[in-house]
């Protein structure tokens, strides 16, 4: 089997949990939504593109955002995610928000199509992340922007580290490759944004976004909820005792307590907003 057909695979085993805790999700990760809305210099009356939209987030907000003059289109390589947005659309009513089943190096859209570009936490992911952006710089407008969220460092983020520490004490789990598909593949900063610039963006630049990730569930909701939103977290616990998966249990909610507050958990959290503009015609 590929790479990219494994990858594929697993998000599609976590789509209906994406699908399940949508709306949690989005409270989540609404900071980073902002800062690509920001970013890629989303107005209302826009056409905006969101690449790997997963159960479709930013793709929905933003379609609330541009209003009934502007037009959202989210693109997936996963059919189940596909399916999700177009539920969560028809559910909430958005005549302008449309989904379709491709990849992010073979967008079926002509030319100078948008007015900007988002991708959260897609491009770690892609086969071939310089291939893909070229791609997405054909299809925005001239002039226009592409905004792309992208984790920082593991051990700044204790959504994920805090867990990983302790499941990689049960399971071995050899470190991904500098280039492998990978939550943290462009961690590094600058990595990404030299990326954008040998696909031709102008001006490719990045920022620092701090944030907490608020979760209004208790600690043992959450961790419920994150074993779900993983493929490889609910593989590693599978293949343990009964005995280990109590003694992980056990662990993770003593962690988690860490971060819990009044109002449910709260992650200190790290992202790079990667940013870029396609030239101008001549």
């Amino acid at each position: 089997m590929q790479p990219a057909q494994e990858i594929l695979n697993r998000w599609s085993g976590s789509a209906p949990f994406w699908e399940k805790h949508r709306e949690v999700i989005r409270q989540m990760f609404a900071p980073v939504t902002q800062a690509l809305v920001e970013d890629a210099l989303i107005d209302s009356g826009n056409a905006v593109l969101d690449i790997a939209m997963g159960p479709g987030e930013p793709a929905l907000t933003v379609a609330a955002l541009v209003g009934p003059q502007g037009k959202v289109y989210g693109i997936d390589a996963v059919s189940e995610m596909v399916a999700a947005s177009r539920r969560a659309a028809h559910d909430r009513g958005l005549k302008n928000a449309q989904f379709e089943l491709a990849s992010a190096d073979g967008l079926p859209f002509p030319a100078d199509t948008f007015d900007a570009v988002v991708s959260r936490f897609g491009v770690m992911f892609f086969p071939s992340p310089v291939a893909a952006i070229r791609e997405t710089l054909r299809v925005l407008k001239p002039g226009r922007k592409l905004a792309m969220a992208v984790w920082h460092f593991a051990e700044r983020n204790p959504f994920h580290f805090a867990l990983s520490r302790i499941m990689d004490r049960y399971v071995d789990s050899p470190p991904p490759g500098p280039d492998d598909p990978d939550a943290f593949r462009f961690a590094a900063p600058g990595k990404l944004q030299a990326v954008l610039a040998e696909a031709g963006a102008i001006a490719p630049c990045e920022r620092l976004l701090r944030f907490n990730i608020q979760v209004p569930v208790t600690v043992e909701e959450f961790w419920a909820l994150r074993a779900e939103m993983s493929e490889k977290l609910r593989e590693k616990i599978a293949s343990l005792s009964e005995g280990q998966r109590r003694e992980v249990n056990h662990e993770m909610l003593a962690a988690l307590r860490e971060y819990s507050t009044d109002q449910g958990v709260s992650f200190p959290a790290e992202v790079l907003i990667v940013s870029g503009s396609k030239g101008c015609l001549e």
